[in-house]
């Protein structure tokens, strides 16, 4: 199939989506809501198709009608449109395939011809929501069976392997059939408003611009906990745990975001530049720093939201032996000149109070403090960003607390800016929203390049490598806690504190 002109509308390409997985946990709970409110959004143009593929056997019919009823259920109630669920159910067609073998493949070729006009430029985007163990096979078989041209371009999703050489091995696989400027490797927290908005909020900014560095910032604190447990997952986070799952996946691009120099311009690859940088530039961890500046945990049965819980040993299925870790907090830092001394405290896990992600930006006090000594503690700005569960920006200032007995006593509060009542009639699209938009348009800034990938995993490998030479197991939290008390005891031993505790 060759196209000889492009789409009329640049802001809604036409492409043709194939979707891997598409009876999978991601597609229902994520993409198809996605994919129907970039519809209801009107982004998608009336000529875009998207084809489900599974192993299972379905008919079209009854594809559309699992779709439908996927976004009752995922859709609120109040931005469910029966006339947008129609339209996009019917861009929707399915196919049975086995995966891993080129037999039916070329199914995919035929599909596309049938569905599309020969005059309008119109790539195939390949969407594996599958695991990384068969990014591989596919994209070998995409091409045997003649799938493919040199538009085609390929989503998956991280973490990429189990370590830094599972890592090759599946992007080598992935580049002999795509090359990097058509490879689009999602980090779903990279397409959050609120993790956008770090980029102008530093670089667009002179009162931040200038403030930016360890001259002014004391310290930096990622939280990133979760509520759930394995919820079914048992088999892949037992073996790859909180380390791999949520440090080397997520917290290290938030660290790129906060800790990067100025791109030359926001060009995809000048953004992924930088945050190279910022990754070579990690601390490693020495046996004496591990054991003073990393805590790992494995919670036991709790209480959250009134309601007991049972202990990682005490999932279903669970290995009753296993020494994986559900929670991760450690002290690192970035080796440049602009972060030099400055401690970045990263903490993650599951099973605990709230489901929360959130940046806090510690500056500096004033050198010369004049006011109650009492409250010398308060005398410092921080820099508030919440990525979830409501997104939003706080800074928070020191003013005269009022009254007529009060004097000069200081009182704490923020400047804010909450997303959902700064922009009351502004739906905040949902992060997959945002990527999937950017890979219809071909544009990369928001997903991960290769080198990124392979850096962070040799930062965690070294990590890794020395828990297991070390041998000790996962300290105990319980449920519903803020993990292990030697996570507390950790920043507390520099004369700091958890957010939460302020």
């Amino acid at each position: 199939m060759k196209a000889t002109r492009r789409s009329e509308d640049e802001d809604r390409p036409v492409i043709d989506l194939a979707l891997f997985g598409a009876l999978g946990d991601l597609s229902l709970r994520k993409l198809y809501p996605a994919l129907y409110h970039l519809d209801r959004e009107g982004l998608l143009h009336d000529d875009t198709r998207i084809l489900g593929l599974a192993r299972q056997e379905m008919q079209t019919d009854a594809f559309r009608k699992r779709v439908a009823e996927t976004l009752q259920t995922y859709v609120k109630p109040a931005e469910l449109d029966r006339a947008t669920v129609k339209r996009f159910t019917a861009r929707l067609d399915f196919l049975q395939l086995d995966f891993g073998t080129a037999e039916g493949y070329g199914a995919i070729a035929e599909w596309r011809k049938a569905v599309r006009h020969d005059t309008v430029v119109c790539p195939l985007v390949v969407y594996l929501a599958v695991p990384a163990s068969l990014y591989g096979d596919i994209c070998r078989n995409l091409q045997a069976g003649e799938c493919l041209d040199e538009l085609s371009r390929v989503v998956v999703e991280k973490p990429i392997g189990y370590d830094f050489e599972s890592s090759c091995e599946i992007n080598d696989a992935i580049g002999e059939v795509f090359p990097e400027s058509r490879v689009y490797r999602i980090d779903h927290y990279l397409g959050k408003e609120t993790v956008q908005n770090l980029i102008a909020l530093r670089f667009a900014n002179p009162l931040f611009g200038t403030q930016w560095n360890q001259n002014h910032i004391s310290h930096v604190e990622i939280t990133v906990s979760e509520q759930v447990g394995i919820e079914g997952r048992w088999g892949y986070f037992d073996r790859a745990g909180q380390l791999r799952d949520m440090v080397q996946n997520h917290l290290l691009q938030l660290v790129c975001l906060i800790a990067m120099d100025p791109p030359a311009n926001l060009d995809a690859d000048a953004i992924r530049d930088e945050k190279v940088k910022v990754l070579k530039a990690l601390q490693p961890f020495s046996e004496a720093r591990l054991n003073r500046d990393v805590v790992r945990g494995q919670y036991i049965a709790g209480t959250i939201n009134g309601k007991g819980v049972p202990g990682y040993l005490e999932e279903e299925g669970a290995n009753r032996e296993s020494g994986t870790e559900t929670f991760v907090a450690m002290k690192t830092g970035v080796s440049n000149w602009r972060w030099a001394g400055v401690p970045f405290y990263l903490r993650t896990g599951k099973r605990m109070p709230e489901k929360l992600s959130q940046i806090v930006i510690h500056f500096r006090q004033q050198a010369h403090y004049i006011f109650d000594p009492d409250q010398r503690n308060l005398a410092a700005n921080k820099l508030v960003i919440r990525l979830q569960p409501d997104e939003g920006i706080a800074l928070e200032v020191l003013t005269k607390d009022s009254g007529l007995d009060r004097g000069m006593r200081l009182r704490r509060g923020p400047l804010h800016l909450d997303f959902g009542s700064a922009f009351p009639q502004e739906r905040i699209p949902d992060a997959y929203e945002r990527l999937l938009l950017e890979v219809m348009k071909g544009r990369q800034y928001l997903f991960v390049r290769r080198d990124e990938v392979e850096h962070a995993w040799h930062w965690c490998d070294s990590l890794i490598a020395a828990w297991e030479e070390m041998g000790e197991p996962p300290r105990r939290y319980p449920a519903g806690s803020w993990g292990p008390v030697a996570s507390i005891a950790m920043i507390t031993q520099d004369g700091r504190s958890w957010y939460e505790d302020y």
